[in-house]
């Protein structure tokens, strides 16, 4: 797999350690089976600076999210974008009818294939892997896949935009809100500038660009950044906060008016009332 597609291991191995504890937050019974070995290779080469808690923490608030929108919504086609060693297909509680695409580069896709061969597949939904390069377009790719864009879909977007570069962020976003109906969801997660320089980082953050998987944007201001590509935050949360601790952040959260602290935030936004899906 290319490089960038082996920290999707690491962020199995980090599930496989949530799930295996007797207070887990949730319960991931393929994530070591989708690290293998070299997921917890680089769980130890990137320890350090709460990342273990904050992937447990991020894992769950998402979970929660897609399990809630899916009930309370009624939407049925899910897209995870660039999916990576995600398992949510086999182990969340998705209603009868769902259809899950997830987007990946094909050497990923075929990995997770390879690892997952044999896991019984769940009834009542279906699971559609969509190869593309994130970073061209794709949307086409997705239509052929059966998604349509006349329909409400949740898009789930964890752990991929601090590796993109400043446009191609503002690109994909306004992408998903230009390509959405009435009704659609949006969730994930994104990083503030400060945490690209964060001192306690600095070994996690050089080991990541050795491994060619450097970090390239966050952001102070995720609400402007997310309204100025089409989308209405609902909610955004930064770990130990109310919906987003679970007993598991370490540190103090710090108010947002307090400059240059490395943060991380987790969103749920919908599409403005006046938005409409793309021809």
């Amino acid at each position: 797999m290319e490089a960038v597609s082996r920290t999707a291991q690491w962020t199995a191995a980090a599930r496989a350690l949530e799930s295996e504890r007797a207070d887990a937050l949730f319960n991931d019974p393929y994530a070591r089976t989708v690290a293998a070995d070299t997921g917890f290779t680089l769980l130890e080469r990137y320890a350090g600076a709460g990342t273990v808690p904050f992937l447990a923490i991020r894992t769950k608030y998402l979970d929660d999210a897609v399990v809630r929108t899916v009930a309370e919504r009624g939407i049925r086609q899910v897209v995870f974008l660039a999916a990576g060693m995600d398992t949510r297909f086999h182990r969340l509680p998705w209603p009868d009818g769902v259809t899950v695409y997830e987007l990946d580069r094909p050497a990923l896709l075929e990995a997770k294939e390879e690892l997952l061969e044999g896991t019984p597949q769940p009834a009542g939904r279906e699971r559609r892997g969509v190869a593309v390069d994130l970073t061209e377009e794709w949307t086409g790719r997705l239509k052929e896949a059966g998604w349509k864009s006349e329909e409400p879909v949740l898009w789930v977007v964890e752990g991929l935009l601090f590796f993109l570069p400043e446009e191609a962020v503002r690109g994909l976003l306004s992408t998903l809100s230009g390509h959405s109906a009435p009704g659609s969801v949006l969730v994930g997660d994104v990083i503030s500038r400060a945490a690209l320089r964060n001192p306690l980082s600095k070994d996690f953050l050089s080991a990541l660009r050795e491994d060619g998987n450097p970090w390239l944007f966050g952001t102070e201001d995720p609400e402007q950044l997310l309204a100025d590509c089409g989308w209405e935050p609902r909610e955004i949360r930064q770990p130990g906060e109310d919906g987003a601790d679970f007993g598991r952040w370490p540190y103090r959260v710090a108010d947002r008016e307090v400059p240059g602290v490395p943060r991380s935030f987790l969103f749920t936004c919908d599409l403005p009332s006046d938005g409409v899906s793309a021809p």
